[in-house]
């Protein structure tokens, strides 16, 4: 475990994955391997040590929703609002977290594990804590490890998918400008956004709460000091701290089973379901679009909820085949789309498994 933890620092500093992950959650699987003598109040699974009180806000489901407050105070969802139907590819993407459910079940995982290991396929380490935390706390280590690991991957396991779907033809489609959304229309939709979501969801009111609590911060912009706050300092702190303490977590003795393995392998799986979801449904929906109207399928990827990164392979991977061609900024709207998706997609799995 102390190897893969400096595996995670070497990939967080020589490849750029995710750096502001990977290294918290690298340095902290050394710091919770470190042998010691139970009895001491040491290590993370001991009551009344330092690590335990910090990972209470992991074990409790704490740190996700601030995190999602940052989330959203630092969200801009003018692309989603300027052209509602993306909200689809965000909602089709999530084909990977009842995917991956479906897989574990049949692999012999409870109703509640099968829950908590599908949401990875969100592509949200937030929500999957937070899902884990009242699914199955004693899988929370692997499920966390293996969603922030995948997300840092991203730029690996998406691109050959959706090159694999797509045909030269439908990589070129250019999409029509986004047009300009107004104050108002920025103020209300995290109002009414909120309101559709949770009375549909009550479950997942912690995250879309404030996740949109966040965003109304930002875009009345008459609270942008608390705005700047939830996006920077406070963000910055409980991610360390979820990432120390979740990483802390993974203390070999309790990590290294067969079901962990499990896990990894389900999590790669259930990525790979959702960028198929979210690139086939586009294709699906292009066959009811005028030929000006049609959205190019490589911003299909971008309906899991890796803010901004699978937006940027969107981007990355369509301008392999026409440098001019810019499609980040539509692959923005299923992205922040995929946000809210996974939030409902986990309150929906906690309704019925809790």
């Amino acid at each position: 475990m102390i190897l893969v933890g400096i595996l995670f620092i070497y990939l967080a500093v020589a490849k750029e994955f995710e750096p502001m992950l990977l290294i918290p959650i690298g340095f902290g699987i050394i710091v919770g391997n470190i042998p010691f003598t139970p009895g001491y109040q040491i290590g993370v699974y001991e009551s009344g040590s330092v690590l335990n009180y910090l990972y209470f806000g992991v074990l409790k489901g704490i740190y996700p929703p601030l995190i999602f407050l940052g989330i959203g105070a630092m969200t801009d969802f003018s692309a989603l609002i300027s052209n509602p139907k993306l909200m689809l590819i965000g909602a089709a993407a999530q084909l990977g977290i009842f995917g991956a459910y479906m897989l574990a079940l049949l692999l012999g995982f409870s109703p509640q594990e099968a829950g908590a290991i599908g949401i990875i396929g969100g592509a949200d380490g937030p929500t999957a804590i937070f899902l884990s935390s009242k699914l199955a706390p004693d899988l929370m280590g692997a499920i966390a490890i293996s969603a922030y690991s995948y997300m840092a991957l991203v730029p690996v396991i998406q691109p050959p998918v959706m090159r694999l779907l797509t045909t030269r033809k439908e990589r070129l489609i250019r999409m029509k400008p986004p047009r300009q959304v107004t104050k108002l229309e920025k103020i209300m939709f995290p109002i009414i956004g909120m309101l559709l979501t949770t009375f549909i969801v009550p479950s997942g009111l912690p995250l879309l709460g404030m996740l949109f609590f966040g965003n109304l911060l930002k875009e009345s912009t008459v609270t942008k000091r608390l705005a700047d706050t939830a996006k920077g300092p406070m963000i910055d702190i409980v991610t360390i701290l979820i990432g120390l303490t979740v990483g802390a977590s993974t203390q070999a003795t309790t990590f290294l089973t067969p079901k962990s393995v499990g896990i990894f392998a389900l999590g790669a799986a259930s990525f790979v379901v959702a960028t198929f979801g979210g690139v086939m449904f586009v294709k699906i929906l292009n066959l009811f679009l005028s030929e000006g109207n049609k959205i190019n399928p490589l911003i299909g990827n971008a309906g899991v909820s890796a803010v901004p990164d699978s937006a940027r392979v969107s981007q990355v991977v369509g301008q392999e085949y026409d440098k001019t061609n810019h499609l980040l900024m539509h692959a923005m709207g299923p992205n922040v789309a995929g946000v809210i998706g996974s939030a409902v997609a986990a309150g929906i799995l906690l309704s019925f498994l809790a």
